[in-house]
């Protein structure tokens, strides 16, 4: 149990034996030997009455004593649905993969961007209404992510972001980002928030501060396509059109606010805007690539080295993790505008479903991480019930609400 001592014992031990092998029983070299240890050898899992005979696995009377195990996915039927439980008109949806138009918010709320306007559902009542439109000049809107609380929305456009607050549907403030070009990318980090845009640049912009920009990251020479921090807010990936794959370390900095990059790998062959960190395993990162690469490769961001790699015969478009369990959805281009289940580590596939007409560029998690929505150009949005709770998860998940309601 205690593994430096048996790290030790199978690598250096041998430097504290004599040359006398028989030496090694006598009282007074394990004396020695345990006060260069400093290892009390005291048992601590011992028998103190008679030692247990062993169970005879192979009697037929044993057999049905044994527990019976059963697979967690069968168990659970975990499978895309053939059908979604809504689908939804959403007329002016561009068809621009370096774009970001779809996000779902902490408090259940749905923002989806359809060419100059953004209208949001409210997933708990089906409410729908229409946030705003922007002049023809602004549009058209490029991108959108909702703050961690759910309250603003970040509104990505030509070259500035934004925000507005979602209970009272008025802007709060515009941010200029230093962009010289559409703003397609956007990804939070408590009160920053980041963006990326055509003119491969990257900024994180503090929203407390007047003069907001406080980062620069300077690596991609095409547009950001894809942009997603780490679950604990320490490392950021970035893809871009340029088949970068970027992750920056946000403690290393450089003069003049510019970040230098962790790691900087080109193994994808088409354009990288498919990101998502693992909410089970710390510095674990998927990619997918676009046309002419068709792979989601699974990454330690820490190493920069590549754990997996799977062609999945057509273009990625986007990537979630299931919060339940070690499985992975990803959306895909022609030629059948599929959704694909992949279990993790095997990356084997579990089910797949063709869900759209056209490539599925945009998908968005529920908080719950129940409910997946996916959009795609041909004008619909569609809900789909794909990680459902198992019981002890649901029972867990109520505990712990009346847990924090209690504490409040």
């Amino acid at each position: 149990m205690d593994y430096d001592y048996a790290h030790y014992m199978v690598t250096q031990s041998w430097k504290l034996q004599p040359k006398n092998s028989s030496a090694l029983f006598g009282e007074s070299y394990q004396e020695l030997l345990a006060l260069a240890l400093n290892q009390n050898h005291n048992r601590i899992m011992v028998y103190h009455d008679k030692k247990p005979q062993p169970l005879d696995l192979f009697n037929e009377a044993n057999i049905s004593s044994l527990p019976q195990f059963r697979s967690k996915t069968s168990s659970r039927g975990n499978r895309i649905p053939s059908e979604a439980e809504r689908v939804l008109d959403a007329p002016g949806l561009l068809d621009n993969d370096s774009l970001n138009l779809l996000d779902w918010s902490t408090r259940d709320v749905i923002a989806i961007a359809l060419w100059n306007s953004v209208f949001c559902l409210n997933n708990v009542d089906s409410s729908v209404w229409e946030l705003l439109t922007v002049n023809a000049e602004c549009g058209p809107v490029t991108s959108l992510s909702w703050a961690p609380d759910g309250k603003d929305l970040a509104i990505g456009l030509r070259n500035s972001v934004q925000l507005w607050d979602i209970l009272t549907s008025r802007k709060i403030r515009s941010l200029s980002c230093s962009h010289y070009s559409t703003v397609g990318s956007m990804a939070w980090n408590r009160h920053v928030i980041t963006t990326g845009g055509k003119d491969g640049k990257i900024v994180n912009n503090d929203i407390r501060s007047k003069s907001n920009i406080v980062d620069i990251y300077q690596g991609h020479r095409r547009d950001v396509c894809g942009l997603n921090w780490s679950n604990e807010g320490s490392h950021l990936a970035s893809g871009g059109r340029d088949r970068f794959l970027h992750v920056w370390d946000r403690h290393m900095a450089s003069p003049c606010l510019k970040m230098q990059h962790l790691h900087r790998i080109r193994d994808h062959k088409a354009a990288v805007r498919a990101l998502a960190w693992s909410p089970h395993r710390r510095n674990l990162l998927a990619s997918g690539g676009g046309k002419g690469d068709h792979c989601i490769k699974i990454w330690n961001s820490q190493l920069g080295q590549c754990l997996n790699s799977v062609n999945t015969g057509s273009e990625v478009c986007a990537l979630l993790w299931n919060k339940h369990e070690n499985e992975l959805l990803s959306s895909h281009g022609s030629s059948e505008n599929q959704l694909i289940l992949w279990k993790y580590p095997s990356m084997m596939k579990i089910s797949k479903v063709e869900v759209h007409s056209s490539r599925v560029l945009f998908m968005a998690q529920s908080p719950n991480g129940c409910k997946v929505a996916s959009a795609a150009p041909d004008d619909s949005l569609r809900l789909w019930n794909i990680f459902p709770l198992r019981e002890s998860d649901s029972s867990i998940q109520v505990l712990s609400s009346l847990f924090s309601h209690t504490i409040r």
